[in-house]
């Protein structure tokens, strides 16, 4: 079975070089919408953002320190090899482990044997870090963002766009285990970033029209959704981490991402999955704008709207999400590859360990991409 080779082609160098300063421009945003919120005395809304921003990153700093637990504390470029695991510990405690260690690891220097598959390969826990971190921050706090739009319409766009380009960053990384690399070109990642930034979009503006005129049911509601979303992550029976107490963790993890976007993380045919999920989707959707008009015409907040406008924006919610329902379909129908079964071998059978000394180094940080990539590709 012929085995993906694992380089870095113009568009994933592209890629690379956009997701820095889209991260920069997220932190400085960050900084200026706490600094907004503290001038203003809104300290409720500091607080919550900041309670999104310590809670993403210690979530994400704890999958890295599982990872490297999992590896045995196996590092294989010379930045990564510089602290010892007692200091790779204290600097994950405090949060600084993945800047620190993956980050400036993933740049591996080119007089190391097999310098650009160790970073391909480690730039591949990275697009699982990103996307974990997006999910846990960027989207909640979108949210927060919509909700009070007028005062923070630049921080919502930028992050939308960080929540969108990380999924498709995500998709781009999975496209490493194809053998075939043709079969998914730039178009496709293109189609895939509109569908999934019009879904998203659609999703939290019907959140953040809730939670206008609800504030405090948002949570309930995100606390009952999560609660159903983690019980399909459990009967999914993923098998993402390595230890139980991990598995439960991902399992959390996916139910947060869920929440907002769908995620594949279960092996086979995923078409029913899909659909389920996604008029779960749709239909909370619905509800949540349905909410929305009724406390519009019956108690609105501060801000007033007509009842005809609240009904065309609500309609406009909903028929957005279903547009991005159909660019999705025409995705799949088109653009997404569908292996055969010899190619699906392998990238089952792309086990680094039977390679040289030299691959199976990265080999070791890829076999959580890979399991990811066979479910993405089954």
């Amino acid at each position: 079975v012929e085995i993906p080779s694992f380089k870095y082609n113009c568009w994933d160098f592209v890629f690379t070089c956009v997701g820095l300063p889209l991260f920069v421009l997220d932190v400085v945003l960050d900084v200026l919408a706490a600094v907004s919120f503290y001038k203003e005395r809104a300290y409720v809304y500091l607080g919550v953002l900041v309670l999104f921003l310590l809670g993403s990153s210690l979530l994400t700093q704890a999958y890295s320190w599982l990872w490297y637990s999992y590896d045995d504390f196996e590092r294989k470029t010379k930045v990564e090899k510089l602290p010892s695991p007692r200091q790779l510990k204290l600097l994950h405690v405090f949060q600084l482990g993945i800047y620190f260690s993956r980050h400036t690891g993933s740049s591996a220097d080119e007089q190391e044997p097999d310098s650009e598959s160790i970073a391909v390969s480690l730039n591949h826990d990275l697009s699982m870090l990103r996307i974990i971190e997006t999910f846990a921050e960027s989207a909640p706090q979108l949210t927060l963002m919509l909700t009070i739009i007028l005062q923070q319409v630049l921080k919502a766009v930028g992050s939308a766009s960080a929540i969108a380009f990380a999924v498709t960053t995500y998709h781009r990384s999975l496209r490493s285990f194809l053998v075939d690399k043709k079969k998914q070109n730039i178009t496709s990642s293109v189609i895939y970033f509109i569908w999934n930034l019009v879904l998203i979009s659609s999703r939290l503006t019907a959140l953040a029209l809730f939670a206008s005129v609800l504030p405090c049911f948002i949570f309930a509601h995100f606390i009952c959704s999560w609660l159903v979303l983690f019980f399909f992550a459990w009967r999914s029976k993923t098998e993402f981490m390595e230890s139980p107490c991990g598995e439960w963790l991902y399992r959390a993890t996916v139910g947060l991402i869920w929440y907002f976007d769908w995620f594949n993380v279960a092996e086979g045919k995923t078409r029913y999955r899909t659909v389920l999920y996604h008029g779960y989707m749709l239909t909370d959707i619905c509800i949540l704008c349905a909410v929305w008009c009724w406390k519009m015409s019956t108690d609105p907040p501060d801000f007033v709207i007509e009842p005809t406008y609240a009904l065309i924006t609500a309609v406009c919610v909903v028929v957005v999400y279903i547009l991005g329902l159909i660019l999705k379909v025409i995705y799949y129908k088109s653009f997404h590859p569908n292996l055969d079964s010899d190619e699906q071998q392998s990238v089952d059978q792309v086990d680094f360990r039977m390679m040289s000394s030299a691959t199976e180094v990265s080999a070791h940080y890829n076999k959580r991409m890979r399991k990811l990539a066979k479910n993405f590709y089954s």
